[in-house]
């Protein structure tokens, strides 16, 4: 194997926008920090969360030729990390994400590329079979590329965001991943139930926020691993911090570790990410993860 993650969707690019408070005021202007923007998404986040804690780690998408696409290429040459990419008119994903004082968030996500949309499956297959795992975001285009995880000799995980256990868009990717994430947000309560009995999964994180996360492994009872305070970095922005949890979750994962250590691990890589503003500006290292873990665990 040559990878130990490979991502397969969601990269883009977050403005950020820090506001006085959400939701917003009904007036005509609010003056707010200077606007930033960074390379974000998803499955960037997992992309470099992993390699940040030591992992070799890829990704493909769909992205434009665009000055956003070039500024993704670019930092993926930066860090030599795999980028696999097709290129199509409707441009690169964006979003504008809105951060309040104390980290809450209300992300603007443009999801330019056409419903129906469908790629090359060269773009994933080749990498498919390198990798120990594959991550596969909720790109529609994605969708395609699950048959080929399941196929080939590695675990799969997803990440289903504020699923409301209904839709039937994100089904696919809840059943055919052996690890799902997802948030509470409007998790209805028979959801994980219902991936347990119609999907392959073994275990289902439902991330919550500030209540921590529920750690859900079939056939067993479901654990709470209340959130971590990390008082020498306290929340200013929320924005990927789910990412940075999927990242460490899957690298302690691959490292062997329980279930359990590996939502711990997660809950600290959080926590860590919350603490700086923007997008996946300053996520956890292994070495700063080691510390933190032997610290609270």
């Amino acid at each position: 194997m040559e990878l130990d993650v490979f991502v397969i969707g969601g990269v883009g690019i977050d403005t950020i926008v820090r506001v006085p408070d959400l939701p917003l005021p009904a007036v005509e202007t609010i003056h707010v920090d200077p606007v930033e923007s960074y390379v974000g998404h998803t499955g960037h986040g997992v992309t470099l969360g992993c390699h940040l804690l030591g992992l070799r780690a890829g990704l493909a998408d769909v992205i434009g030729d665009d000055d956003e696409g070039d500024r993704i290429r670019h930092l993926y040459d930066g860090l030599r990390m795999p980028l696999h990419v097709a290129l199509h008119p409707s441009g690169t994903r964006r979003s504008v994400n809105l951060v309040a004082p104390d980290g809450r968030r209300l992300a603007l996500y443009d999801a330019r590329h056409p419903a129906g949309l469908r790629v090359d499956p060269d773009l994933w297959r080749t990498n498919v079979v390198r990798a120990r795992h594959v991550h596969v975001s909720i790109m529609d285009f994605a969708r395609d590329a699950l048959s080929d995880a399941l196929a080939a000799d590695c675990t799969v995980s997803t990440d289903l965001h504020d699923w409301d256990g209904r839709n039937d868009y994100h089904k696919d990717f809840a059943t055919s991943a052996d690890i799902v994430f997802v948030s509470t947000s409007a998790l209805p309560d028979d959801a994980v139930d219902w991936i347990f009995a119609n999907g392959r999964a073994e275990v289902v994180v439902a991330m919550s926020g500030a209540d921590g996360s529920y750690l859900h492994i079939r056939d067993q009872a479901t654990h709470h691993i209340p959130a971590v305070q990390l008082p020498d970095r306290p929340v200013v922005d929320s924005n990927g911090a789910g990412d940075a949890y999927v990242a460490a979750f899957l690298a302690r994962q691959l490292d062997g570790v329980s279930w359990y250590d590996a939502a711990l691990a997660g809950s600290i890589a959080g926590a860590w990410a919350c603490g700086s503003p923007g997008t996946h500006t300053d996520l956890i290292t292994a070495e700063e993860l080691a510390v933190r873990s032997k610290t609270i665990g």
